[in-house]
């Protein structure tokens, strides 16, 4: 026979802030910096090349704060953008992320947007040259949210382990 007490369900605690994944982020960030050194030296070579058949010296290096060195750096932002918000919209991982189960969704629930994924990554780009400022701001925010999670209205889980 059962008793009132033990018909009533006990009370959920509601934690009043999610776990922080601020220590996973950093974790796939430095992962993800594997495959973005490799494509940086991919458009490095590609950059060398042009720069050496566009009429420069072979021993000539590409001159610092030059148009050619600024073009370098705009295609390297772009090519790891690509990598990053093409890795976000097809699975919701990049590689970094997957051996940390993180996975990007949207707050609203809906699929992730082109627009939303580079306006993440612009404002993450600005969040690390700011020294890191906006995933700091992770570790004070109620919902455990980064600079570019607000911006973009997305947010990383932790994603279950799978036995």
């Amino acid at each position: 026979m059962s008793t009132p007490a033990t018909d009533a369900a006990p009370a959920a605690a509601v934690p009043s802030r999610p776990r922080s994944v601020l220590l996973w982020r950093l974790l796939a960030l430095f992962y993800d910096a594997w495959p973005a050194l490799a494509l940086w030296m991919l458009v490095g070579t590609l950059f060398t090349v042009a720069f050496t058949f566009s009429g420069h010296a072979t021993r000539e290096n590409i001159a610092p704060f030059s148009a050619w060195q600024w073009a370098l750096w705009a295609s390297n932002w772009l090519v790891t953008g690509l990598y990053a918000t093409l890795s976000w919209q097809r699975g919701g991982q990049t590689l970094g992320m997957r051996p940390w189960r993180l996975r990007l969704q949207s707050r609203d629930g809906r699929p992730l947007r082109t627009g939303q994924l580079w306006r993440r990554y612009a404002v993450g780009t600005l969040s690390l040259l700011l020294g890191g400022l906006g995933f700091w701001w992770a570790l004070w925010d109620r919902q455990r949210l980064t600079w570019h999670d607000r911006a973009s209205g997305t947010q990383l889980v932790r994603m279950p382990r799978v036995r």
